[in-house]
Parts: structure tokens; sequence; C-alpha cells
């Protein structure tokens, strides 16, 4: 059975505006009047066409290929209309994302009225440190409104919010908030056009409406109810039930990536299907009409989505799921290709930037893939397999053949446990979706039961966390690829190689059998090349390194090496990855460990190093997770003191001196971090997490003349002092950042910034680890990744 493509080019035309306009937001207006002119134009011909008598003879004379030209002139106008349509809804929400009042580019102090989103999650770069009682959490929010030194501009603009609030103070979506802070704009395309760091608790200006309210109590009850539940398995619970991913920590999140089970993570657009099937079944059974059926269906979707919160995957599934029952309430079954294609346009008219979405374009890559593959791979493996194992197998292989370009953008590795883990983890993932929701009614219902209830699906979601932690953990789980643009280029060509071969060898037997040799010989030589190239990249890391750079994710963990004497500043957010660089590096102890401050993106790492260090230098401390972070370290046998202006000392060839934070300094977090400059075969200067303020009052306080390396402070953020950057005027500027990271680091600022005082800048986010060695005259640069022009 031939697919049914005619909404197919629709669909890719609106898709591809829609990134481009999102991107460029000035091309959406000359784009928009372009293509109504040229939808009219294509529809006065379409019109033309249809009203014109058709005579046989002429039908004979024009031939199959006019024909078929003819037979696309709706296609090109419904394709028209989805671009303009796009555009034009680019251009009118354009005004109100990003008004006028908070362009430029920079960032401004001021107070912010913002309407939460989602649901409220630990801040990754702020688990130590907080205000004792508090919790640094980040929140995805809409700016209503921001009022900087006496002008109030309006908006309707999504940002992330970085806040300080009570420990288990609830921030219910729909809740209006006022707060001070400071707005940082990001890059035009973002899922976020601002980020909101407030400097205050929020306070709030009215709780969330009525339509909103009741699915924070149903999300409430959930908790309560599924509190005492143990293990990793009442963490992915939640995700999977409602939505709540906050609960999974760092190391399962990496190891169902690893693993090919992200999806599982939270709710996703396959637990729409379930609930609109269930509903159905049901209504079906107790006797419903199926237009009541389809009426019951669309509520309970709605009520779901609200439930889950609408993330691009669940919008894509929800709006597919309410056009097939719409088609169906009509008389006018429709499935397949067309609902899909539609649902993309429909969404893309509502907001163009989710064209952008990593999130969206996974979701609609896999159901296409399903819709197109499953059935043809699945005959394909039947001839070996049993029907229901090939059907098994088939369902993974289409999603997987489907979304493997996407994923090597962003995440360049191949992770060759997929296929088995996702057929072992699906089953259970669509049991959890069944009975979380069962849970979520009886926590509000019947709380009792419902915490004995709790119990059925947190077995399947505890296999689940198992099945990703045993494939995360087996051998060659990921296998890093150089370039992930040429990595996804290579995916499209191999998997186009592969179907052919796979799914023609019927109706060409010839060219078959030559694709699935040419699959063959590709897969064989890559696979040597991407082996080849890790191990020869592994082995050419330099013996006589200086400086290196772990590639640790959103943190900071840089080493510094001189006569086998190691010294570390700071340890990054998880131990894993800090243990393998040390491995790598053939670090075995630590002579010198500086912590910054306490941010769990520069302290999380500790563990891996607790028991190998000889001396720690520390930032001032700030509360009692601070102290307790201390003591594990003392534990181990280190020697800790507080760290202040005017210390001093020697690392083999280096001697190393603090200059800053002064002495019994009441400052804190950030504007207190330790700053260290080395001198020795290079001048090495680390600035930890300082601000353009306390970057100012270390210049005022020290004399520090040109660098070598600086190890660029914040990740690359915007808050940064041009001064000092100036006057150190540093070869090689470090950028310890992570791919992807939601805070838009580095920042365009800072990049300008090192471009005008002539300092090259390396990250890890781009180049992997980066590794300096040489002297002054002489540097050499060493990256894990090469980076393409």
């Amino acid at each position: 059975m031939r697919a049914d493509l005619r909404l197919a080019l629709p669909a890719v035309l609106a898709w591809a505006t829609a990134w481009l306009v999102a991107g460029a937001p000035a091309v959406a207006a000359p784009a928009a009047v372009t293509a109504w002119i040229a939808t009219a134009a294509a529809t006065v011909a379409l019109l033309a066409r249809t009203a014109r008598p058709a005579r046989p003879s002429a039908r004979v004379r024009s031939g199959p290929g006019r024909q078929r030209a003819a037979g696309l002139l709706p296609s090109v106008v419904l394709a028209g209309a989805a671009v303009a349509v796009v555009c034009t809804s680019a251009f009118a929400l354009g005004h109100v994302r990003h008004p006028p009042g908070l362009e430029g580019g920079r960032s401004r102090a001021g107070e912010a009225v913002v309407t939460i989103t989602g649901i409220a999650k630990p801040a990754a770069s702020a688990v130590f440190g907080a205000p004792a009682g508090g919790q640094r959490v980040t929140v995805d929010a809409e700016l209503d409104s921001f009022t900087a030194a006496g002008v109030h501009t309006e908006a309707r603009a999504p940002a992330l919010v970085f806040a300080t609030v009570t420990r288990g103070t609830a921030l219910p979506i729909g809740t209006t908030f006022r707060v001070q802070g400071t707005l940082t704009p990001l890059a035009p395309g973002e899922s976020h056009e601002f980020l909101l760091f407030a400097r205050d608790g929020p306070r709030v200006e009215r709780g969330p409406p009525w339509y909103l309210a009741w699915a924070d109590a149903v999300r409430s009850g959930f908790r309560r109810t599924t509190a005492d539940l143990p293990g990793e398995g009442a963490d992915l619970l939640a995700g999977l039930a409602i939505g709540d991913d906050s609960g999974v920590a760092p190391s399962l999140h990496d190891a169902m990536t690893v693993s090919g089970l992200t999806h599982l993570t939270a709710v996703s657009g396959a637990n729409c299907a379930i609930v609109v099937s269930a509903v159905m079944l049901v209504g079906g059974a107790v006797g419903l009409r199926r237009r009541t059926r389809v009426a019951v269906s669309i509520v309970v979707l709605v009520l779901f989505v609200v439930l889950v919160t609408p993330e691009p995957s669940v919008l894509r599934a929800a709006t597919m799921a309410v056009i097939v029952l719409v088609a169906l309430a009509a008389g006018r079954p429709s499935s397949g290709v067309p609902p899909l294609c539609l649902s993309v346009v429909v969404l893309l008219a509502l907001d163009p930037w989710l064209a952008r979405s990593a999130g969206f374009a996974l979701s609609v890559l896999a159901t296409a893939g399903l819709l197109l593959l499953t059935r043809p791979l699945a005959a394909v493996g039947g001839r070996f397999l049993p029907r229901w194992l090939a059907l098994a197998v088939a369902v993974p292989v289409a999603a997987q053949l489907a979304c493997q370009p996407v994923l090597f953008l962003l995440t360049p590795q191949i992770t060759p446990y997929t296929l088995p883990a996702n057929i072992l983890a699906e089953p259970a993932a669509a049991a959890v979706s069944v009975l979380g929701l069962v849970v979520c009614l009886l926590g509000v219902l019947a709380p009792p039961l419902g915490t004995l209830v709790a119990w059925l699906p947190w077995a399947p979601s505890a296999w689940i966390a198992a099945v990703a932690r045993f494939f995360a953990g087996a051998p060659f789980a990921a296998i890093p690829v150089p370039d992930g643009a040429f990595a996804a280029e290579a995916a499209v060509v191999l998997t186009t190689l592969f179907l052919i071969a796979v799914l023609a060898s019927r109706r060409h037997p010839r060219l078959a059998p030559f694709a699935g040799l040419l699959t063959a010989l590709s897969i064989v030589i890559g696979g040597g090349v991407i082996a080849g190239g890790a191990l020869a990249r592994s082995g050419a890391v330099p013996r006589g390194w200086q400086v290196a750079a772990c590639d640790i994710g959103q943190g900071d963990a840089v080493l510094v090496h001189s006569r086998d004497r190691i010294a570390l500043v700071d340890v990054g957010p998880d131990p894993e990855p800090l243990a393998v660089c040390l491995e790598r590096m053939h670090v075995p102890r630590i002579d010198l460990l500086v912590l910054t401050h306490y941010d769990r993106d520069h302290v999380g790492g500790l563990a891996a190093v607790v028991g190998r260090v000889d001396t720690a230098l520390v930032g001032p401390p700030d509360g009692s997770a601070d102290e307790r972070l201390l003591a594990d370290l003392r534990g181990g046998g280190a020697q800790v003191a507080e760290a202040a202006r005017g210390q001093s000392g020697s690392l083999g060839d280096y001697r190393w001196d603090i200059l800053w934070p002064r002495s019994g300094s009441p400052l804190r977090g950030n504007p207190a971090s330790v700053t260290v400059l080395f001198t020795g075969p290079l001048r090495l200067l680390f600035l930890g997490d300082l601000g353009e303020q306390a970057q100012d009052a270390v210049r005022a306080a020290n004399r520090i003349g040109p660098v070598d390396v600086v190890k660029v402070a914040h990740h690359g953020s915007a808050d940064q002092s041009e001064r000092l950057y100036d006057d150190v005027r540093a070869v090689v500027g470090l950028i310890s950042v992570g791919a992807g990271n939601s805070y838009g680091h580095p920042t365009d600022r800072l990049l300008g910034i090192l471009g005008r005082v002539g300092t090259r800048a390396f990250r890890t986010d781009l180049q992997g680890a980066i590794v300096v060695s040489g002297t002054s005259a002489s540097l050499e640069i060493w990256t894990e990744k090469t980076v393409p022009p």
C-alpha cells in the first residue's frame, strides 16, 4: 500500500520556512508578502485550469508528464498557503516575543513580571551555596513585562528564569510573580528569548487560573502518593506519569541518553496515543456511540496535555490525535502520513519557533519512521523471525533510522545498544503510562489506595532504569564521533542505501545487493576510521602537557601539570566524566586542589578525587552544605585551607598566587570565586565564575599583566569585564562549557570581547578536551575534536 504524501510538500516547506524566519526575524515580513503573492498566483492558475473544460484529445496530447505536473498544482497551492501563514505568524508574534524596547543584545537590570509555564527544577549550577533554607531553581516562564530605568515594556516572550526560593516552596504552573533581576537576551531562534537571573525571591502576584490549578493539585497528590517509593524507579515514574523529570539524577539521565532511552525520562507523544486508545476502548466496551467516544477522547486528551505540560512532542501527538479523531467523527477516517503533515503545519502556524526544537523534530521524524518503515521492515524481518518478534524489532529500528541524523547533530556519538535497550524498555513504558494515570486519580480520590497501587507502575519504571544502567555500563556504550554534521550526512546516505538493500530486493533484484554491499563497506570503513581516529587522538595527547581543560559538560575542571606535580581547579558537575579525564591524563593523585566556589558545576564531581588530594584551597563556605563538602575532603586526608588574597606556593616549576577574595571578605558565591595566577613556563589565570564587578575589583587589587592562558569566567556568560581581558591580553581563552546548554554560553558578548583583545577562544563544547603545552614563546594547542570551519 503506497503512502499518501500529498501533504508532505506543504509540511516540509512550512518547516523549512519556519526554521529560517525563527533565526532571521527581519525576513518574516517580506517573506510573508512574497508567499501570499505566489499563493494567489498558484490559486488563480488552479481555478483557471479547473474551470476550463478538458477535451479528451487534449488530455491525450498533454502526455503523462504534464498531467502529473497539473496534479501537483493543488499541493503547490497548499504549500504556498502554509508558508505564507507561517511567515505571517512569525511576523505577528515576533513583536511581542522580542519587543523593540528589549532589543540591543545587552543585559538589563530591572523588575520583571513573569508567568510560570513549566515545572520548576533544581538548578544544576547551584546545588551548593544556596542561602540557608533556600534552593536555586530554573523554571520555564513567559515574560509579561520588564521595567528598567523607568521604561516599562510589555512582552509575551518565553524566558528561562533562575531564582532562589524557600526550600519546599511550590511554583505552580500558571502562577504570576514579580522579581528583581538581570534580563539577558539570547540569539534569535533559541527556544527561549531571554534568561532572567533573579536577585531576590519571587513575589507572587496571582495564583494559577482554575483551568490550570486542578492539574497542580493532581501533580501534588501524585508526588505525595509516590513519596515513599524507593530508588530510581520512583524518579522515572514521576516523569513518565506527569511529565515531572526534575527528580531524575544527572547520572541516570546520562545513562538514559547513552542507552537510547532519553524519550522515556518524561511523557512523550506515545503517551497521547495510549491515552486516546484507552478511552476509545473503554467507551466502546460501555456502549458509547462513536461520536460520543471521540468527544470524550478529545476532552480527556486536552486534560492530559494540561497535566503533563505541553512539551513539543506532546503537542505534536495531541494535535495529530485530534485531527484523526475529528476525521473519524466526520465519517472520513484518516491515518498515516496526512494527519502527521497537517499537525506539523498547524503547530508551526501557531508557533514557528517549534521548527528549531529538537524535541519537536525527533517526535515528527520518529512518527514518520514508524508510519512509513515499520510495516516493510517487519515484513522483511518476518522471513527470518517469528512475526511478533519481527514487529517488535521493526518498531525501534524504524524510529532510530529516521532520528539518527538529528541525534548525531545533538550528541555526536554512536550508541550501539539502543535497539536492544528499546526492545526491553518500551513495553514497560506503556504499562507505566496507563498505571501512572490510575495512580494520579487515586492520589486525589483515595490517597491510601493510591499509595498501594503506586507499586504497580513503580516496578516497570525501575525496570527501565535498570535497563538504562545496564547498557550504559556495557563496553563501548558510547563511541564519540569527531564531526556530528558529517556523521548526520553520512547517516542519511547510509540509511537510504540500507532501505534500498532491504526493501527493494523484489522490485530491483540487481540494485538491492549492490546497495547492501555499499552499506556494509561504508559501515566497516567508517567504523574503522572512527575507532582508529579515536585511538590515534587518545594516544596523541602531548606528553609534556601543562594545562588540560577536561570535557565534563557544563562546568569547570582544569588541570595544571609540572614535573609530575598536579593542580586541579574545580571538579565539574559529576564524578564520572572527571574520573574519565583523570585516567586519560594519567593523573593518580592531586597535589593541589582549588575549589573556587560551591556551585554544583564546580564541586559536584568531588567524589572522583576524595582520598586523592594532598592540599585543598577553597572559597569561603556559605552554609552547612558547604561545610559537609569540606568535611568529606578532610576525611579523605586532604589539608583544607580557605583561600585568601596574598597566599602563594609552588607546584613544580610554577609559582601560584591567590588574587581573590580578600581575607575576611563577606562575599559568597560567584563574586567570591577563588582567583589564582600560575607563573612559570606559562602564565595562567583562572577566574572562576567572577562577574564584571568582581573582575574589575580583582583588576584594581592586583597588577596581573599579560598572561598566556585565561580560564574564561563563568563559562562565557555575558557578565564580563572587557577592561580585565584587555589588561591580560591572553593568547588562549579556555571556555569550559556544556554542549547545547540552556544558558546560551558562551555568549556573543564574551566572544566579541576575546576577539577584540586578540585572545583565541577554545571551547570544550565544540572541541572536547583541550590541552596546552609549550612555552610562552611557542604555545601548542591539542583538542580532542576537530571543529569544521
